[in-house]
């Protein structure tokens, strides 16, 4: 937590140890969630980093800055841009000599993972993955010669990109098609932009689906105008609105269509601020809010509200408001004015009528059950 002195010293100390910059002490936060960590664009991380002295891989420093850009966002993308950055890791890695793979590996990528988080906190995708990579740096590098266990940690994260991010979207987008979850006439709301809902859609209208999307869209990063651009590209009829016009999408909306950051132990859903607004609405007018998520995604913490654990955005982005004047650009000026950019939200299962995933559609509160099953299948391995 942010606000636990001795949790910061200690992670001050262990970024000094791995040579990892820290961000900087931001000037002002609203105090409910000073326990939160608010990252702002103000010095790049990578200032203070040397070529010379510098211990980070050049992929991985490079993913950083885009991390921390938003240029790379959205937890497929990101999870995805990481282990294609460490397979380029693994590829330029040489064991010293004298020193074991598997442990000088893993302790070498310890200061990489430390550096992404400071960029940007790390994704419940991305934390699944860096914990099925270091299992098989751990197990899967045995009785292997340097160049055989390089290639097999290669290979492994291959499977996984195929395994839980390629496969489980073309078997999410043929479940929709196949329970008729899209049919003639139907009107789509969807919210931002959606890897997954995206080609969900895509796969209903290459099927001869004639249907029509909503698109809903909220500041500050704007994200439905990609969704827009995309879906109008693949020859999709498509509207585009602001949330604060969501209640008028919602006298004619068929279904809601809900991407996921993260499935919760709970049952709730964590995705982009603004997704328990658009369900709760859909609740209040009928409407079956459908979420789409991989299955890589559960996680086995429990969360009610979005206040215990979120991730604060860079509060200047709300300062931004187009080609209209920024009145607030001199916020900082003003000590009774504080701004937040809330990232995600959490969504009460009441809210969502059934989740899409690769094993089928499932209800919200059965993701305790698929976290047993991995386990299981894990321990068989």
């Amino acid at each position: 937590m942010a606000d636990d002195v001795q949790a910061q010293k200690k992670m001050a100390k262990k970024l000094e140890k791995q040579k990892i910059p820290q961000r900087t002490k931001v000037q002002r936060q609203v105090r409910l969630f000073e326990h939160l960590h608010q990252y702002e664009r103000e010095v790049s991380l990578t200032q203070s980093l040397s070529f010379r002295s510098c211990t980070i891989h050049p992929a991985i420093v490079r993913l950083g800055v885009q991390y921390a850009e938003g240029v790379i966002c959205g937890s497929n993308a990101r999870c995805l841009a990481m282990l294609v950055a460490f397979k380029q890791v693994i590829a330029d890695y040489t064991t010293p000599a004298h020193k074991e793979l598997s442990r000088d590996l893993e302790a070498r990528i310890k200061p990489y993972i430390s550096f992404l988080n400071q960029c940007r906190l790390m994704s419940v995708s991305m934390g699944n993955a860096i914990k099925y990579l270091k299992y098989n740096i751990s197990c899967g590098t045995r009785d292997l010669s340097e160049i055989e266990a390089k290639q097999n940690l290669i290979d492994s994260i291959d499977d996984y990109i195929k395994i839980k991010i390629i496969l489980p979207a073309k078997a999410i987008s043929t479940f929709v098609i196949e329970d008729k979850k899209i049919v003639d006439n139907d009107v789509i709301v969807v919210y931002a932009c959606s890897s997954l809902v995206l080609r969900v859609l895509r796969t209903a209208h290459e099927n001869g689906i004639k249907f029509r999307v909503i698109v809903i869209d909220g500041r500050p990063r704007m994200e439905g105008k990609e969704m827009l651009r995309r879906l109008v590209r693949a020859g999709i009829k498509c509207s585009y609105m602001l949330i604060n016009a969501v209640s008028y999408a919602m006298q004619e909306a068929t279904k809601v269509f809900l991407g996921a950051h993260a499935l919760l132990a709970n049952g709730c859903v964590m995705s982009r601020v603004g997704s328990s607004q658009l369900a709760l609405v859909a609740k209040s007018f009928n409407v079956s809010v459908l979420v789409c998520c991989e299955t890589y995604k559960f996680c086995e913490r429990g969360q009610t509200d979005s206040f215990v654990l979120n991730e604060l955005g860079d509060p200047d982005d709300l300062v931004n408001i187009g080609n209209k004047t920024a009145y607030l650009s001199d916020w900082r000026d003003y000590n009774s004015l504080t701004l937040l950019n809330l990232v995600y939200d959490v969504t009460p299962p009441e809210f969502v009528s059934v989740v899409i995933t690769e094993l089928g559609l499932i209800p919200c509160t059965s993701v305790p059950v698929v976290l047993r099953m991995k386990q299981v299948e894990t321990a068989e391995t």
